[in-house]
């Protein structure tokens, strides 16, 4: 007679638990190590020489990996710059940033806002891709696309939108136009410092109070714009207290 296979044994062939775990996509799971290599790659690439001035072949020399993983982790190039641009926005101006439920008041959170966003914009690395998308018919244009939706259209929309729910909290009046004044407050918050850098005329950010006082000053006038005007005038009274 021909054994019969047991319940359990057809139970788990059934099942499926003794089979071996299939993988996920094509060959082996994506190495996250690698994969952080080769964003810390395009990351210092990009800014020194620019979307068209990098080939996939000097990331996969700058990170130790090969090109066929650069490939199989990003798919093009267009992916991978777009990945080191957002990575790059993600961490100093992280989502929570803007979570309308963080601890502190709206002072305090637009305070640490401006500070994440002017870290960013006068960054080296910021400076350098600025630059290189001002001057006139250097790069490819769709870069200057992936560059615009992946780092200051992302920001902006993000920044907006914490606006919007703090103007629902009854904390911000007259914002008929959140974007608008997400604009306006990163544009306040560039101003002279930033035009200074990225015309060379100076070698080095500002110094830590500088900084400090321009953040203060244009969260003030944001606030003179859109803030309740008894919170206006309280902040007033004590300034000049």
């Amino acid at each position: 007679m021909v054994a019969q296979p047991s319940p359990t044994a057809s139970s788990r062939a059934h099942s499926g638990t003794d089979a071996k775990p299939k993988s996920v996509g094509p060959g082996r799971p994506k190495d996250l190590g690698k994969r952080t290599a080769i964003l810390e790659a395009a990351k210092r690439l990009f800014p020194l020489h620019g979307f068209d001035g990098v080939s996939m072949d000097q990331i996969a020399a700058e990170a130790g990996v090969s090109k066929l993983t650069v490939y199989s982790h990003f798919g093009d190039k267009e992916s991978l710059f777009t990945a080191a641009i957002s990575v790059k926005c993600e961490e100093q101006m992280p989502a929570a940033l803007f979570l309308d439920r963080l601890q502190g008041g709206l002072r305090e959170q637009l305070t640490a806002i401006a500070g994440a966003f002017f870290a960013l914009v006068t960054s080296e690395e910021s400076i350098a891709l600025h630059r290189m998308m001002m001057v006139p018919d250097a790069g490819d244009s769709k870069a200057r696309e992936l560059f615009w939706q992946a780092g200051p259209q992302r920001v902006t929309e993000e920044f907006a939108e914490f606006l919007r729910a703090r103007a629902a909290m009854g904390e911000l009046v007259d914002l008929d136009d959140p974007r608008r004044a997400a604009s306006q407050f990163f544009c306040l918050l560039k101003g002279e410092p930033h035009m200074q850098l990225m015309c060379g005329l100076c070698a080095c950010r500002p110094a830590a109070n500088e900084v400090q006082q321009h953040l203060d000053a244009t969260v003030d006038f944001f606030l003179r714009a859109y803030g309740r005007r008894e919170d206006a005038t309280r902040d007033a009274a004590r300034g000049g207290a």
